[in-house]
């Protein structure tokens, strides 16, 4: 091989001559965010042009790699773009792009472009570009070229690329110095370097290939795998690429396909494999069975095959049974992609004629069942990858294939719980803490089905939330009912905090605002109203307490066990413990300087107090057993070390202490450092944003709450009913100075009230940018401002544990914030009234200009 280092002028222009890009390679996919590196990098050098600096030194863009064409000859040199066609094509779409820019007012020039770099000017049909892209991107690359531009030539990569350099082109052109267009062709083809690589003949081009990393976009496991197959069809290539690969690779987006070659790889029986390892794994196998050409080609004729099974898992409406569509679409609002490969299965069984849709569609109702009851008993979904890439494999040969995976989710250790389990989880669990949000939505969503109401909801318009019934901060009216249901030694708070969350007291409303922390009497008026059954008939009982929720929850038991079909008897139980295993893993996960109470791990895991306290008092290895306290934040005068060795050994508050833990004047442990059954939850939920009930958070606040109200207006409104006047125009001048440092406020409908974040980044989610803090109104409470440390740690450059211990460390300099340590993976709350203060107004507005200057200084890096 050769290697110099080139310009672009050098290396297109001058006589006829042809790059092309292989079959093998992926098609053309630079982002905008390449496209602004680029064009940044571009008016630089057009700059130091300008500015006389010619010999400053040139930007070096990165490598080209290239090799003979078989199709080579003498005369007219072509040469395979083994690596770099990204560039290639975005630095001649730019040409393009300058070219028809000046095309009216300087023709000879856009000539002159036209003829030096994009064509060769005497020769005809695919010879006449003088870069030939893939054939999925030929003809919008060669319209762009040749012209004329047509509707149809908009929507892809390559227009996308060329319509940004004619904006680009339009905001920099000056007329006052029309130069300065040429000073950008210049800056392309004379200022921006390449290190050319030439292979020669006989060099292994694929394993050159394989080994590049330089700028350009990393290559995903099915990117390489493309390679290795098409460089292996020296005969057929043409032929497998438009008979399969091309419509192939048109429906399905490349992580899409590199899913679908995973899934294969899966069903052809390797259930090791992991996704990352594709590559190294598929071609281990050709290799091992020596496969030729016609193997190859079988390989990618049986991906295309599945791939309209797989489009129908991506999209359901393609299903045509009715049963099955409806399957597909609860798996799919599910999101449980880990369950593909046993669908799959299915499908490929149903072709074959081992079952037909009706059989089809009852074993899907057994993998949504798997699901559905494993999430209500918060059974942990760590294995499940594992369950279902085990099922080809695993699948029972001697009976009908809905049998067989009847059968085997029924085994030893896969965990489906049976009816008891069931009911008794729905009647104590916390529900409202387990699961995705679309996942409880889903649950609540089926069960209304399930009374088979005349006129049926249509859900996927409705606006519906997931509703407490029973408010998660109830006034005093409420809890002063819940302390007469109290049993002796119990508070209302705490037979509360045990039953809020269960499903007995959730249920979905489209008018959760309106429900908000009133009395049941208001409640009832609402719900009276609702087009869902489960409405009517929450309001037609008189009142609402522990004893109608355990009620409710036995109804609705009943059509839990009616609806999701139950494992098969004697084929295997799941051991009882996982819920003191449960318990054990959150208290492992306690941070330093934290500590929790019976009363709060009783309701996380849906127990009783004292049910924890025997169960700790007699288990040993129990990691930070002696962090769970009292509700006074006490050592119980019944606890005792587990095992002999710990008696005596040390002081259970001296042991507290040295964990972190701060007492009060009184002895007890600091109740700031205290995590609720919430903070519990939290402390194993990961950091999916969850708080916004699922709801999409809009950039401007627009989107309609409820009437015409927007968001941002019901905001505000629920704001001022809960704070003062003044804590309300602190609030806006927080926002305004957001906005001022570049951010935006995004505005969600909540739990029971809306929110609104303080958003870095992409619109569309909370998701998908960063945001320091979400701010609650108070429900009858006072405002709070969440800080979402724990949202953080995912996000760049907060991963940084240095710099979300100084955000914290920023944040308590505010006069009345103490936020412990401990919880800085968690979310804790700040009172919104203490922004009435000038200086703390002042201090929180420089912690959020620090914020935003740190995340700009980590993206721009």
């Amino acid at each position: 091989m050769q290697a110099k280092e080139t310009l672009f002028a050098d290396l297109v222009q001058g006589r006829a001559q042809q790059f092309q890009v292989p079959l093998y390679q992926r098609t053309y996919s630079w982002t905008e965010k390449h496209l602004k590196q680029l064009w940044s990098d571009i008016l630089e050098q057009a700059g130091l042009l300008e500015s006389a600096e010619e010999k400053a030194s040139t930007h070096f863009l990165g490598s080209v790699v290239l090799a003979p064409s078989p199709q080579n000859d003498a005369t007219f040199p072509r040469w395979l773009v083994v690596d770099g066609q990204q560039r290639l094509t975005t630095l001649s779409l730019a040409l393009a792009a300058i070219r028809d820019h000046v095309a009216d007012t300087a023709p000879v020039e856009a000539q002159r472009i036209d003829e030096q770099y994009l064509i060769n000017k005497w020769k005809s049909g695919n010879d006449h570009l003088r870069l030939l892209p893939t054939q999925a991107d030929r003809t919008q690359f060669a319209a762009h070229i040749r012209g004329p531009l047509t509707d149809q030539d908009t929507g892809s990569g390559i227009a996308t690329a060329y319509a940004f350099f004619r904006k680009k082109l339009v905001e920099a052109d000056d007329p006052a110095t029309p130069q300065d267009v040429f000073r950008i062709e210049q800056a392309i083809t004379s200022r921006l370097a390449l290190v050319a690589v030439t292979a020669e003949r006989g060099d292994n081009v694929h394993r050159i290939f394989e080994s590049l990393n330089n700028t350009g976009l990393k290559l995903s496991q099915a990117d390489l795998l493309r390679n290795y197959l098409f460089m292996r069809l020296q005969a057929r290539g043409e032929h497998v690429y438009e008979t399969y690969w091309l419509p192939l690779q048109k429906s399905l987006s490349n992580d899409e396909l590199e899913q679908l070659m995973w899934l294969q790889l899966v069903l052809d029986g390797d259930d090791r494999v992991r996704r990352q390892d594709l590559y190294a794994a598929q071609q281990r196998r050709f290799e091992d069975t020596r496969a030729g050409e016609e193997e190859i080609e079988e390989y990618i004729r049986e991906l295309h095959r599945r791939s309209a099974h797989f489009r129908r898992l991506l999209h359901p409406e393609e299903e045509p049974d009715p049963a099955v569509r409806d399957a597909l679409r609860r798996l799919d609002a599910w999101q449980a992609a880990v369950t593909y490969p046993a669908v799959m299965l299915l499908f490929d069984r149903r072709e074959r004629g081992e079952l037909d849709s009706s059989e089809t569609a009852r074993a899907l109702a057994y993998i949504e069942s798997f699901l559905v009851r494993r999430m209500i008993c918060r059974v942990p979904t760590n294995n499940l990858n594992r369950i279902f890439q085990a099922v080809p494999g695993q699948l029972p040969l001697d009976v009908p294939v809905t049998e067989g995976l009847h059968r085997l989710l029924s085994s030893e250790n896969r965990f489906w719980p049976d009816d008891a389990e069931l009911r008794e989880k729905i009647r104590t669990a916390p529900f409202y803490q387990y699961g995705r949000w679309q996942q409880r939505k889903l649950v609540l969503q089926r069960l209304e089905e399930s009374y088979g109401h005349p006129e049926p909801v249509d859900f996927a318009a409705a606006q519906l939330t997931v509703e407490h019934v029973m408010p998660q901060s109830p006034g005093e009216e409420w809890l002063r009912a819940l302390s007469e249901e109290a049993e002796e030694g119990e508070t209302a708070e705490e037979l509360h905090a045990r039953f809020q969350h269960t499903l007995g007291n959730l249920t979905l409303t489209a008018v959760n605002a309106e429900l908000s922390n009133h009395p049941f009497e208001r409640k009832q008026d609402l719900l009276r109203s609702s087009h869902l059954e489960m409405n009517r008939r929450i309001a037609a009982t008189e009142r609402w307490g522990v004893r109608e929720i355990l009620a409710r929850a036995d109804e609705l038991a009943d059509r839990a066990i009616a609806l999701w079909p139950s494992p098969l008897r004697g084929v295997g139980r799941a051991e009882r413990s996982r819920d003191w295993q449960l318990a054990h893993q959150v208290l492992a996960a306690l941070p330093r300087g934290t500590w929790t109470s019976y009363g709060d791990l009783a309701a996380f895991l849906g127990s009783g107090a004292q049910a924890v306290g025997n169960h700790l008092a007699n288990t040993a290895g129990v990691v930070n057993a002696y962090r769970v306290l009292t509700s006074e934040g006490k050592v119980s005068d019944g606890f005792r070390w587990a095992t002999p060795q710990e008696t005596g050994s040390d002081d259970v508050r001296a042991r507290l202490a040295a964990d972190g833990v701060r007492f009060t004047a009184t002895g007890a442990a600091d109740p700031a450092q205290r995590l609720t059954a919430d903070d519990l939850a939290a402390l194993l939920a990961g950091t999916d944003d969850d708080r916004a009930d699922g709801e999409d958070t809009a950039q401007d606040g627009t989107v309609k709450a409820s009437g015409e109200e927007t968001r941002a207006e019901r905001f505000f409104r629920q704001l001022a009913a809960d704070d003062s006047p003044e804590t309300v125009e602190a609030i806006r001048a927080l926002f305004a100075h957001w906005e001022r440092l570049g951010g935006w406020i995004g505005h969600g409908a909540g739990h029971v009230t809306t929110s609104a974040y303080l958003m870095l980044g992409e619109a569309g989610g909370p998701g998908r940018g960063i945001w320091p803090m979400t701010l609650y109104p108070g429900a009858g409470r006072g405002g709070t401002a969440e800080v979402v440390f724990q949202y953080m740690a995912a996000r760049e450059p907060f991963t940084d544990r240095a710099l979300r211990a100084e955000l914290l460390t920023r944040l308590n300099a505010l006069d009345g914030v103490d936020i412990p340590e401990g919880k800085l993976e968690l979310r804790p709350n700040i009172r919104l009234s203490l922004l009435e203060k000038d200086r703390n107004r002042e201090l929180l507005a420089e912690t959020l200009t620090w914020f935003r200057d740190r995340w700009e200084d980590r993206s721009t890096s």
